[in-house]
């Protein structure tokens, strides 16, 4: 066996001078509260505060870093339990999931899902051996034994993370029941939820026009009339806000805005609905929704997240066998620069409203994300986003956006998970990280330690708390 046993120092620099500093740093700020503003865990987790079923379920099936990653070797999903969408036969025997995974460990070194895992077992947990088949079932054992305890179910270890807040992100089609149960349950833990409209904004959505429609009859508005559907989504966006939402999010396969008048928005719903739109059709429909939601955060206070540049569902192999979110979204090249141009013209200077843009390209940080953000009232830049959610990609947002955004330009961290378990691991990667940076500032004589000192609880919790209006 081999011994589990992450090294105090991890992710800073090998320097011994410039470790020093970021380890100083890092004390002030590791023990800080979680603020997780945006991410995709299951609120029924905290609803319900039902035990986590076992190891399995817990670490793989609601996961898709782990499993696209085993996928891509040849596992097949229905071996990790994955449901089909047919309903057709999947492993459930959990121990048997668990032992393909501990099999497949390898995969994961240099991954920062390796740096997420071994944390949760090591700190959660308690183990002291590295996963692999020989001691598979003895983890697998160890786990489930602890997830019978009431100390492992979800409110107990939200708690236990020192979470202060965490956005979940809903579809406006959603009654948010069980929000509205968390809040009546009594428990103190705080769980908001953001409005994610993507189903009803994006007429390539599958059953795009039967949302509208259930839109509709949901808010009582004829979300047929271009009026109507604008009413919808203001109204909607009022419930979610009551329900303790301060965010929206919206994951467009691009950054394009427009500012059409009503007769051509009027035109575009007509063709989305009746299943009709081009592509470039759909894309300006999308466009526009942008606009139409800056303008209704100006309005209601919502802060907007903007996630472009995703090819979703790239596998239409797998998205018909499985459904969407089984990663299988591949990055692409995004323009922001001409493509938010409509919405900064109409909006871009309003100094109450806050639209945080994330990137999956990176060659945009220094080129048009960090001067974009340097200079617009409305805009600000989300951390380093999915793909680039590693160390290094840490190093390469800092790296390429202070010199022109400089700080409180950008919201902290997010850890954008659906994992509940490596969120506070998450959170730990982007405060060593962030202290690494800081501590090369102050080693190069670029930054006073009085004054990375003062930064360092802003970029662990303050920005983000601020930023998100939590």
């Amino acid at each position: 066996m081999h011994p589990l046993a992450p090294h105090p120092d991890r992710l800073f620099p090998a320097d011994p001078a410039v470790r020093a500093i970021a380890r100083d740093l890092y004390a002030s700020v590791k023990d800080l509260p979680i603020v997780s503003p945006h991410g995709h865990t299951d609120p029924a987790w905290f609803a319900d505060d039902l035990p986590f079923a076992d190891a399995s379920a817990l670490f793989i099936t609601p996961d898709h870093y782990v499993f696209r990653m085993l996928y891509s070797q040849g596992v097949a999903l229905e071996a990790l339990g994955i449901p089909r969408r047919d309903g057709g036969p999947v492993e459930t025997d959990a121990r048997k999931i668990w032992r393909t995974f501990a099999a497949h460990f390898p995969l994961f070194r240099g991954t920062p899902t390796r740096l997420w895992l071994d944390h949760a077992f090591h700190e959660v947990f308690g183990i002291r051996e590295r996963l692999e088949p020989a001691n598979a079932d003895a983890i697998f054992d160890r786990i489930n034994e602890a997830l019978a305890t009431p100390a492992f179910r979800p409110r107990a270890l939200f708690e236990r993370f020192r979470i202060e807040v965490l956005a979940t992100t809903e579809s406006p089609l959603d009654q948010l029941a069980q929000h509205a149960k968390i809040r009546a349950s009594g428990w103190n833990g705080r769980v908001v939820t953001a409005y994610r409209p993507d189903p009803v904004v994006d007429p390539e959505f599958e059953g795009f026009r039967d949302h509208v429609l259930s839109f509709g009859a949901l808010t009582r508005e004829d979300t047929a009339t271009w009026r109507g559907y604008l009413a919808a989504h203001r109204a909607r966006r009022a419930f979610f806000a009551s329900m303790g939402a301060t965010s929206t999010d919206h994951g467009h396969p691009t950054a394009r805005t427009a500012d059409l008048g009503p007769g051509e928005c009027q035109r575009l719903l007509d063709r989305a609905l009746a299943g009709h739109a081009t592509a470039e059709e759909a894309e300006s429909f999308r466009a526009q929704m942008l606009t139409e939601m800056a303008k209704m955060s100006v309005d209601d206070g919502l802060v907007m997240q903007i996630h472009p540049g995703s090819f979703r569902n790239h596998n239409p192999s797998l998205l018909a066998s499985f459904g969407r979110d089984k990663g299988a979204d591949i990055p692409t090249r995004t323009d922001y620069v001409h493509a938010l141009k409509p919405l900064l013209d109409r909006v871009g200077n309003e100094r109450g409203l806050t639209i945080i843009l994330f990137t999956l390209d990176e060659t945009s940080y220094a080129r048009e994300l960090a001067p974009l953000a340097g200079h617009y009232p409305a805009l600000r830049l989300g951390p380093a986003w999915w793909f680039h959610d590693s160390p290094e990609g840490m190093l390469r947002f800092r790296e390429q956006t202070t010199e022109t955004a400089g700080f409180a330009n950008t919201v902290g961290f997010n850890d954008d998970t659906r994992a509940f378990l490596s969120i506070p691991a998450r959170h730990d990667v982007a405060r060593r990280i962030d202290c690494r940076f800081l501590a090369t500032l102050v080693a190069e004589h670029r930054l006073d330690i009085d004054e990375a000192r003062a930064l360092a609880p802003e970029l662990a919790y303050a920005l983000a708390k601020r930023t998100y209006r939590l």
